[in-house]
């Protein structure tokens, strides 16, 4: 294989990757609900606000996001 088709093949990876990422990204917008002002106050008003939970409670989940 030469340097031009390693090349090539690099950039298509790198290309296909951030396609699919895209992708996934609108997946998540489509499946996460819109919730109105009404909704949203009502979840905080039974379940709380997050800034009232402790740190330890949340599980960061941005590398599986990202990825």
């Amino acid at each position: 294989m030469t340097v031009a088709e390693k090349a090539l093949r690099k950039i298509i990876r790198e290309s296909v990757r951030d396609a699919i990422h895209e992708e996934r990204l609108g997946l998540y917008e489509i499946l996460v609900p819109a919730v109105s002002t009404k909704e949203m106050k009502e979840i905080e008003r039974k379940y709380g606000s997050p800034s009232r939970c402790k740190r330890s409670e949340f599980k960061d989940m941005t590398d599986w996001v990202i990825k």
